[in-house]
């Protein structure tokens, strides 16, 4: 039946079309001109659309329905004979913990009848309160070879600090008090000095001092923290010396920025008792007030942080009348190139430093009480250096600098006295020439941490001075090296090492009369090296022994002019640690 209508109908449709054709022939012969009168506008309308079906409908004469499926689930119960067990924690092997003790003795004993005693002690009082003790005992009774003089020495100080935590600030309070005796045993060939005039000299020094100090710092104000301390040193010949420093700091942060203020009044007073000039009658006194103000400005920017600010000072010479203004610069910067390997640092850095009696003695204890004391002017020190870790194993620093000082202390050795003999008179003494100097200094240091048992550090320093008036710079070297070990063997053994290299200094020769238009005449102190090693055995965790050998080289080097030291020294002794 399909296949008839497939045939029918084509021809149907081409009878329509004839059809269609002649009679539209047929109108056009009769189709006439007419005027056409519209009177109405034109308003269209849409009509509705016709939506197609998406899914047609099939109207197939064979359709097939689709056959209904039936499943349904066979259920059979297993029984389960899985019983899981109970987790139990693993073991840790975690090593003994390491016993830290508050207080520790120290007693040893050595060749030159030489004796070491420490003594540390920590009360805590409360959980916010303690109480810190330390006394430290060096003494020797001599023995140097060739040495004509007695050359024993002493030096013992004993420091007792207080330190109590509230939640809004912290103060501490720190008296100490201090001992030394030396003797001016560095006697030169004077030909005149027979051998009953030699046992008339009393060569001996005793200094003496006593420290007071206080700190307190706030957590949340802009007074930061504060700080006051005065000391005052003596000796047995009548010198005397008052030192106070005081340093209130003001601290605020603006924006990423930290701003900081340090006041400093610095203010020396002390007097010799050997007059300034003889014949006269000049007392030799001195009184020197500084007063300073440091502001600051930390900027952390990324990998770059700079430190800038200056400082201004006051000075004011009270014995003299004498009245300076200063003003240095304090810059500093770090950036950091390739995170701790490479840091790049430099800075412009200057300050007024006051100049003590106590701080020349514990340079030089042979030092004559006749110094004349005044402060120094460090005008700028311009330094630029490299820094950071090569490795997790070794770290450098390496530094230029540039250093230029006005009035910069430097001891020589002192002449023969004619006029009044004391212990220190015989050109066994030094005191105090001051010049102005630029110094260019070259640092270079590494550190080789191989594991947490051995440690390694080397560092060198070169200096080149030039002078203003003086000849030389007097007992300065120009080069100084080191090198430090530090072997944990195992649990029980333990060892370190330091060797020292100085270089060649240059003094004045006082046994040489020269005119005073000339040069005057040098003498050179040989460069010289001083190697220190000690041995450790820990019996357990309180008690220790250990033996320590200084200069094993051998060599009575001079230190100073006329003052050869203590060729090989071996000490031996205990440390016990404890708790109450």
């Amino acid at each position: 039946m399909i296949r008839y209508f497939q045939k029918v109908i084509p021809l149907l449709c081409l009878g329509v079309v004839n059809w269609g054709a002649n009679a539209q022939e047929k109108e056009d012969e009769n189709l006439e001109t007419e005027r056409v009168v519209i009177v109405k506008a034109y308003t269209p309308t849409i009509s509705d659309a016709f939506k197609i079906k998406s899914i047609p409908t099939l109207n197939d004469s064979v359709t097939q329905k689709k056959k209904e499926i039936r499943y349904s689930i066979f259920s059979v119960p297993v029984a389960s004979t899985y019983t899981p067990a109970k987790g139990r924690a693993a073991n840790i092997d975690r090593p003994k913990p390491i016993d830290i003790y508050d207080n520790y003795a120290t007693l040893g004993f050595g060749n030159f009848t030489s004796v070491l005693a420490e003594f540390y002690s920590n009360f805590q009082i409360s959980r916010s309160d303690n109480l810190g003790l330390y006394l430290h005992h060096n003494s020797s009774q001599g023995g140097i070879d060739e040495v004509q003089l007695d050359d024993k020495f002493y030096n013992t100080y004993l420091d007792l600090n207080y330190t109590s935590r509230t939640r809004d600030y912290t103060y501490g309070i720190e008296v100490g008090a201090e001992h030394q005796l030396y003797n001016w045993y560095g006697l030169p060939e004077i030909p005149a000095l027979t051998e009953e005039d030699i046992n008339a000299i009393d060569p001996q020094q005793s200094y003496f001092g006593v420290k007071l100090g206080g700190k307190l710092q706030f957590d949340d104000l802009y007074f930061k923290k504060a700080s006051l301390n005065y000391r005052f040193f003596g000796d047995v010949l009548g010198s005397v010396e008052h030192h106070v420093v005081a340093k209130p700091t003001f601290e605020f942060e603006m924006g990423n920025s930290l701003i900081t203020t340090n006041f400093i009044v610095d203010y020396l007073n002390g007097s010799f008792d050997r007059d300034l000039d003889l014949v006269q009658g000049i007392p030799n006194q001195y009184g020197i007030l500084n007063l300073g103000v440091n502001p600051s400005l930390v900027i952390l920017k990324d990998n770059l942080t700079v430190n800038v600010g200056g400082a201004v000072y006051y000075s004011i010479d009270t014995e003299n009348s004498d009245n300076d203004f200063f003003i240095y610069p304090k810059v500093t910067a770090s950036y950091r190139i390739l995170d701790e390997s490479v840091i790049a640092y430099g800075g412009l850095e200057g300050e007024l430093k006051q100049n003590t009696y106590r701080d020349a003695v514990q340079e030089n204890p042979f030092v004559s009480p006749t110094l004349i004391l005044e402060p120094t002017n460090n005008l700028y020190n311009a330094h630029i250096g490299l820094k950071g870790k090569l490795s997790d194993v070794v770290s450098y620093n390496f530094r230029g600098s540039y250093i230029s000082e006005d009035e910069k202390p430097l001891f020589v050795n002192n002449p023969v006295s004619a006029l009044e003999l004391e212990g220190f008179d015989y050109g066994n003494s030094f005191s105090y020439r001051y010049d102005d100097m630029n110094t260019f200094v070259g640092h270079g240091e590494l550190n080789f941490e191989i594991n947490k048992r051995f440690k390694l550090g080397a560092s060198v320093e070169y200096f080149d001075y030039e002078n203003e008036d003086e000849q030389e710079a007097w007992n300065l070297p120009e080069v100084k090296a080191s090198t430090l070990i530090d072997y944990q063997i195992n649990k029980q053994w333990f060892a370190g090492a330091q060797l020292f290299y100085v270089g060649e200094r240059k003094d004045i020769d006082n046994t040489v009369v020269t005119l005073p238009t000339l040069p005057v005449a040098t003498v050179t102190l040989d460069a010289y090296v001083d190697a220190n090693v000690n041995i450790g055995y820990r019996l357990n965790d309180q008690l220790s022994f250990f033996i320590k050998g200084n200069n094993l080289l051998g060599d009575n080097y001079e230190k100073w002019v006329n003052f050869p030291v203590q060729d090989i020294q071996i000490l031996g002794g205990i440390t016990y640690k404890f708790d109450y």
